[in-house]
């Protein structure tokens, strides 16, 4: 037990005291120190304090303004490094809209499987009367999915994945940055994220893989994460299912 305790707490050290995992802490401090002058007046504006929930009016304009800042700071990242923006995992080229596309649909597909699957367990049910508010969320709920699929995939698979990479296995790598891209949810909302932590991690594992397996590219990464944020947040917004609350709160997550 004291080798285990030893062999833990060594690597605890290593991992606190790691170059990669610094300078990963200056790069989301820089992040936030440039969004702190748009998302003070914004959250006056929406006379909102942190001590409060965040309503979903409010969140929207304060991660906007996040993620509107996120592409300084990867080049800027990219210029400190010597290394081309491209590095990222991001090529303007067709095969990256023929990844994104395929993983579009795949991300949709599985979202069906799961639901259904769900159904048929009386974990959800469906509101089929409410089929009319899906035609007009379709087209923006699409366009804000792949923005923040984008801003997500080169933040959490791209920049942190290779900053990781650098000095840990993939695998190890791939753990760290989705367990940085579940407890940063936990910014926006606790008490409802909490239950979600598991599968925001495997999600993180699962599009480090879709990266991987696309050679590099992040583009089945980024179809895959906007087709799940478009499938659900589609369903949510038109309200066409509703929890009924007997499946296990670690796989629906509510």
């Amino acid at each position: 037990m004291a080798i285990l305790d030893q062999a833990t707490n060594g690597s605890f050290v290593s991992l606190m005291t790691s170059t990669t995992i610094l300078k990963l802490g200056t790069f989301f401090l820089a992040w936030v120190v440039l969004w702190l002058p748009l998302a003070l007046p914004i959250a006056m504006v929406l006379k909102w304090r942190p001590n409060q929930p965040l309503a979903p009016g409010q969140k929207l304009p304060l991660l906007a303004a996040l993620y509107l800042i996120a592409p300084l700071i990867l080049w800027g990242a990219s210029q400190l490094e010597g290394v081309p923006f491209s590095d990222y995992g991001l090529e303007w080229k067709l095969s990256v809209l023929g990844s994104l596309g395929l993983g579009l649909g795949v991300g949709i597909f599985s979202l069906i499987i799961v639901f259904t699957g769900q159904l048929s367990l009386g974990w959800v049910r469906w509101n089929s009367e409410n089929w009319q508010r899906l035609v007009p969320i379709l087209l923006p709920v699409m366009l804000l999915g792949l923005w923040i699929g984008l801003t997500e995939e080169l933040v959490f698979r791209g920049f942190l994945v290779n900053q990781l990479k650098q000095e840990y296995s993939i695998g190890v790598g791939a753990a760290i940055s989705s367990g940085i891209f579940a407890l940063l949810h936990l910014v926006w909302e606790q008490k409802d994220t909490m239950p979600q932590l598991p599968g925001l991690w495997l999600m993180g594992m699962v599009l480090v893989l879709a990266r991987w397996v696309d050679g590099g590219s992040l583009g089945l990464a980024w179809g895959l994460h906007a087709g799940w944020i478009w499938g659900l947040t589609c369903l949510d917004s038109a309200e066409l299912i509703a929890y009924t609350g007997s499946g296990p709160i670690w796989i629906t997550g509510l």
